[in-house]
C-alpha cells in the first residue's frame, strides 16, 4: 500500500483542525492538508507563531485556505473557548487532527490540576473531541486522528496516580499520555461503530523526527540522538507527518487503524499500518480511562445519534 499526497483527489470543501500546527509535525500536517485543498484551521497556543506558519503555508501554496485560532490544550477553559469560537465560524468539521504535544518536561501541574503531559497530549484533546464531534458529517471521510508514539509500548495507565503526584518520571508520564491517546482512538471507534456511525477514529505516530518536541531532552542525550539516530534512523519532519496525513486522507483506512513508518523499529520509512501494543487493545482499560476522563473534564463525550 503506497500513499501519495499528490495522487489524492481534491479535498476542497473539507474543514480540518490541526492542533499545534505552528511547528514541526503539526505544521507539516497542515501544509500537506492545504496542498490537497482542505480549509485548514491552525489551532495554536502562540498566535504570533500561528500567523507566521499561516504566512509560510501561503508562500508555498498561494491559494491555500488557512486560518488561525487560539487554543491552549493545557487549559480546559481555552479548549471550551476554542470550540465555542469554532462553532460560531463554521457549521461542519471533517478532520480533527489531535496533534499537539509535549515530551519529557519537568513536573508541572496545569491550572486545572493535571500533570502537564497527560493534559496537553491527551485530556485536552479528549475534551476538544467531545465538544466538536457532533459537527462531523456521518461519512468515512470524517475522521478523528489521534497522535500516539512508539513510546506507547512502554506506557502504562496508572489509575492510582494518573497525575503523577506521588511519583513523577517524565518518560513514564509521556508513555502513559501516548498510550492514553491510542486507547482513546480505539475506544472512540468502538463507540462510533456501536452507534452505526461511518465517522472513523484512527491513530498515527511519526517514528523519530527532529522536531521541537525534544526540547526537554538532556543536552548529552540530545547530542547522542543527533549524532546516531537522526542521520541513520530518523525521518525528516515532512516524512514524519505522512502517517498522520495517511490516517486523515487514505480512502483505504478503516476505523481503529494505526499508521506509522514501516522501517526498522518503526523509526522511519514509508507510512503504513503498524501494530498496537496489547495494552492499547485492552477494552477494560480503555473503558475505565474514558469514564475517568469524562469525570476529570466534567463533560461527557457522547456520540450523537
Amino acid at each position: 500500500m503506497t500513499f501519495k499526497l499528490d495522487s489524492l483527489p481534491s479535498q476542497q470543501g473539507k474543514k480540518a483542525i490541526v492542533t499545534g500546527a505552528n511547528t514541526g509535525l503539526g505544521f507539516e500536517t497542515a501544509l500537506g492538508l492545504a496542498k490537497t485543498g482542505c480549509h485548514v484551521i491552525l489551532a495554536c497556543r502562540d498566535m504570533d507563531k500561528a500567523a507566521a506558519a499561516a504566512t509560510e503555508i501561503r508562500q508555498q501554496i498561494p491559494d491555500a485556505n488557512v486560518e488561525t485560532m487560539a487554543l491552549d490544550l493545557s487549559q480546559l477553559a481555552s479548549v471550551k473557548e476554542f470550540a465555542t469560537a469554532y462553532r460560531q465560524r463554521h457549521q461542519t468539521l471533517n478532520l480533527l487532527i489531535n496533534n499537539a504535544g509535549i515530551m519529557f518536561p519537568p513536573y508541572s501541574q496545569t491550572v486545572d490540576g493535571f500533570e502537564s503531559q497527560f493534559c496537553v497530549n491527551y485530556l485536552g484533546h479528549f475534551l476538544l473531541t467531545a465538544l466538536l464531534i457532533d459537527l462531523m458529517p456521518d461519512t468515512a471521510e470524517s475522521r478523528v486522528v489521534s497522535l500516539s508514539s512508539n513510546a506507547h509500548k512502554f506506557g502504562k495507565i496508572n489509575f492510582q496516580d494518573l497525575q503523577s503526584e506521588q511519583n513523577y518520571s517524565a518518560t513514564a508520564a509521556y508513555g502513559q499520555s501516548k498510550l492514553a491517546c491510542l486507547l482513546f482512538a480505539v475506544e472512540l471507534q468502538r463507540r462510533l461503530a456501536a452507534k452505526n456511525k461511518n465517522i472513523l477514529s484512527v491513530a498515527a505516530h511519526p517514528g523519530i523526527a527532529p522536531t521541537e518536541l525534544g526540547r526537554y531532552i538532556p543536552a548529552f542525550l540530545a547530542g547522542l540522538i543527533r549524532l546516531i539516530f537522526v542521520p541513520f534512523f530518523a525521518n525528516s519532519v515532512a516524512q514524519g507527518a505522512l502517517p498522520t496525513l495517511m490516517a486523515a486522507l487514505d480512502p483505504a483506512a478503516t476505523g481503529g487503524d494505526y499508521f506509522g513508518p514501516q522501517g526498522f523499529g518503526e523509526m522511519s520509512g514509508k507510512p503504513g499500518r503498524v501494530e498496537k501494543s496489547d495494552q492499547a487493545k485492552d477494552e477494560a482499560i480503555a473503558k475505565q480511562l474514558w469514564e475517568t476522563s469524562e469525570t476529570l473534564i466534567n463533560c461527557p463525550l457522547t456520540i450523537p445519534d
